[in-house]
């Protein structure tokens, strides 16, 4: 076993990974759920081996922390004694409600299925990078519209036909769209553009492509039988593009194009606010957040209950499951956002779980502030961590809910593991203290600091400013655009001072 995989890899139960809390390890059940018992005897599993605490991530993965080289060995001994397969190889996702949701325009499992199946036979896996992925999103109430991926595959009616919108290199706001075509030529695309991205080396993306090979896999479903996929390469000749005007022609000069709409909500139920970013943001496409109720078809419900932070201790874990199992639950499916979807619940069980849920301290209602801010262990639990960023997080999120309309991120050190992409404001541990990053990520040089125990009141004092200054209907991440970096900065910097006059 490769105890120490490098930073970046997916730390599959074959190769944890080091982090500052000791080894970690991430696993997808191939059956896409979990039962009740099972989730238990994970989390026990988790206990015995580990430091006792699990995550979901954004990505919907299940994560168990805090492992040594010898008991992630006996972790997975016991993973596979417990009959959990836990899926390999290039991942290919698919929506948290798959097959069940009656308003998907389309089951993706069947051609997500293919498209791994096409991966294998094409020996593509061990010639792509570990963070290589493909989204097949069948639409519907939770939709994949925040999840970044190489390629993108989503379900859409044309004339009371299904088609799939192949697009590549981004999530739902921002990918470059090829083709709308039928399910076949959607995995024949897919499997060539992971092609593309093989020839360039396991470093590479979608993103790396050119817009001639983007050209040539737009218009090759016209032009080209899918026996030729297997010359598709930079390096074997690239196939003969369409003459047809390119969705993505001018991929390098203009904004993407995105033929993803955001799912419609559920009547009645609550969803979660549109995401709202300073200006320049690349965080993920806005969808429903996976918490609260969603209808089935058959009059039941599932209910999505968040993990704060996407982390609970697993004896907490432990307890919401024995609940769920003792209400009748018999699915239970990890969610694309941190969460634990209860599948299959009448709407008295749900009542009864969510209490229960609330009462441990998991999120319950997806307009809780805990769900815009991305927060790592930080110390004391990480090594790594300079910051108490759990506790400067909660602090946040009692005292300043009414302003966070955009992500926080709270970094325990400047590898910015919770959230890697920018923010719209960040607090980073460091030698000199807690940085404020504005509008990039938490590898960026702070514009201000102040100490590591004071961060928090450092930003109440730019809750403040906001409340004080931002135009009527204006949101916080827009007053945050209009203030600017360098005063924002001032703001949280100088706030100990001022609060002491």
């Amino acid at each position: 076993m490769n105890a120490f995989s490098r930073r970046g890899a997916c730390p599959a139960l074959s190769a944890p990974m080091q982090t500052g809390d000791g080894l970690l390890v991430r696993l997808n059940p191939v059956a896409g759920a979990l039962t009740p018992k099972l989730l238990i005897e994970l989390a026990e599993s988790a206990q015995r081996h580990g430091n006792g605490v699990m995550e979901v991530t954004a990505r919907g993965s299940l994560q168990i922390r805090g492992l040594t080289a010898e008991s992630a060995a006996l972790l997975a001994a016991e993973v596979d004694a417990l009959g959990i397969a836990v899926r390999t190889g290039v991942p290919v996702e698919t929506g948290p409600l798959a097959g069940i949701d009656p308003q998907e325009i389309a089951d993706p499992r069947p051609l997500a299925e293919r498209i791994r199946m096409a991966i294998e036979e094409a020996g593509l896996a061990p010639r792509l990078g570990p963070k290589v992925s493909v989204v097949v999103d069948g639409g519907g109430q939770l939709t994949m519209d925040a999840v970044t991926a190489d390629v993108r595959l989503k379900a859409e009616r044309a004339d009371n036909v299904i088609v799939w919108s192949v697009s590549v290199a981004g999530d739902g706001r921002n990918a470059k769209v090829l083709a709308t075509v039928d399910a076949d030529a959607a995995r024949d695309i897919a499997v060539a553009t992971l092609r593309m991205v093989a020839e360039k080396g396991r470093e590479a993306h979608a993103r790396d492509l050119s817009e001639r090979q983007l050209i040539s896999l737009a218009g090759w479903h016209s032009v080209a039988p899918p026996s030729v996929l297997q010359d598709i390469s930079p390096t074997r000749g690239e196939i003969a593009h369409s003459r047809s005007p390119s969705p993505i022609s001018n991929a390098e000069t203009a904004e993407p194009t995105s033929a993803f709409a955001r799912a419609a909500p559920p009547a009645g139920l609550p969803i979660s606010p549109l995401v709202g970013e300073m200006s320049g943001r690349t965080e993920g496409g806005a969808s429903p957040k996976p918490i609260g109720l969603f209808p089935l078809a058959d009059g039941t419900f599932t209910l999505g209950i968040g993990l704060p932070y996407g982390s609970m201790p697993a004896d907490k874990i432990i307890s919401l499951a024995q609940s769920a199992l003792a209400l009748g639950t018999t699915e239970i499916r990890l969610a694309p956002g941190r969460a634990l979807l209860f599948v299959d619940q009448p709407d008295v069980a749900c009542t009864s779980l969510q209490q229960t849920a609330a009462a441990l301290g998991f999120v319950t209602s997806p307009t809780d502030p805990r769900t815009r801010i991305a927060a790592c262990p930080g110390t004391p639990a990480c090594a790594s961590g300079r910051i108490a960023t759990r506790d400067i997080a909660e602090t946040i999120a009692t005292e300043n809910a009414d302003i966070l309309d955009f992500t926080l991120h709270i970094s325990g050190c400047a590898k910015g593991c919770a959230h890697p992409g920018p923010a719209a404001l960040t607090i980073v541990g460091g030698e000199n203290g807690a940085g404020l990053v504005v509008n990039a990520t938490a590898k960026a040089l702070p514009a201000g600091y102040r100490p590591g125990y004071d961060a928090a009141r450092g930003f109440s004092r730019v809750a403040a400013t906001i409340r004080s200054t931002r135009y009527r209907g204006e949101t916080a991440a827009a007053c945050l655009t209009r203030l600017g970096a360098a005063a924002i900065a001032e703001t949280y910097r100088q706030a100990q001072t001022k609060n002491r006059k």
